[in-house]
């Protein structure tokens, strides 16, 4: 089941006018790559899962498969970075499928590569590019010989929906796969700062709690020396090096 997605304001391209500007060329050019790319693509998919569909019955047909839907992946992740690049579309990259060591063995990533829902959505993308990519071409080559006044507007409805067909296809599965991403993406910023309270901790325990370690420990030794020939001395020390020990303890308990 596709979920649908808001679109955010940044994502919307501006309102259409007569006059050709620079997102209408990239309108243009993206559909008129539609035909070359549907071909290519339509002729994967097909080509794909009629070979593993027919050596399904064999050793090497499911694994095929699962390489057939990871490779339609990477098509998905083409097909992103250009709608991206002249659409203006911004879709998060689905979470990929782990390998088969942290998958737990060869058949559990074998199933979960099997039943991928991205990859199996980008080759319904592809089978369908096909004929979308025949009608964007001939409209677009059509109108900028015969319908050059409201070629603008025909664009804009194709783009638009274009747009919609990226949105619903190659986006992430769910809300769930989206937040993996977001957690994903976020981990190394919370790495990085828990090295950075790691690295000040550190160094306050060198500049603080450890200076008052070290000249406890040489108190409590001159207090030794002095124990026989100068007790009240070596008292007053012991009493300074208990001081110490407080304040120790005391940042201590503040850097946890």
């Amino acid at each position: 089941m596709t979920t649908s997605h808001a679109i955010p304001d940044n994502d919307r391209p501006p309102p259409v006018r007569p006059v050709f500007s620079a997102v209408t060329w990239k309108e243009i050019a993206h559909l008129v790559i539609n035909l070359p790319e549907g071909i290519i693509g339509f002729v994967y998919a097909v080509v794909m899962v009629s070979t593993a569909g027919g050596l399904s019955v064999t050793a090497i047909g499911l694994p095929l498969l699962a390489v057939g839907l990871f490779l339609s992946r990477q098509w998905g992740r083409l097909e992103r970075a250009r709608a991206r690049g002249l659409l203006g579309v911004r879709v998060e990259e689905p979470t990929p499928i782990p390998g088969p060591r942290r998958s737990g063995g060869f058949f559990p990533w074998l199933w979960a590569s099997i039943k991928d829902p991205v990859g199996w959505r980008t080759v319904l993308y592809m089978l369908i590019r096909l004929p979308w990519g025949v009608l964007t071409f001939t409209v677009v080559l059509t109108g900028l010989f015969v319908l050059w006044p409201v070629l603008p507007y025909l664009v804009r409805l194709l783009a638009n929906a274009d747009r919609a067909m990226v949105r619903g296809l190659l986006s992430p599965s769910d809300g769930l796969e989206r937040r993996i991403a977001e957690l994903e993406s976020d981990r190394g910023v919370v790495v990085d700062t828990a090295a950075a309270d790691l690295r000040r901790i550190e160094r306050d325990l060198h500049d603080g709690a450890q200076a008052r370690l070290v000249a406890l420990a040489m108190g409590l030794g001159l207090a030794k020396e002095k124990l026989l020939e100068d007790p009240e001395g070596a008292a007053a020390m012991v009493d300074e090096a208990h001081g110490e020990v407080k304040l120790a303890l005391q940042e201590l308990r503040d850097l946890a």
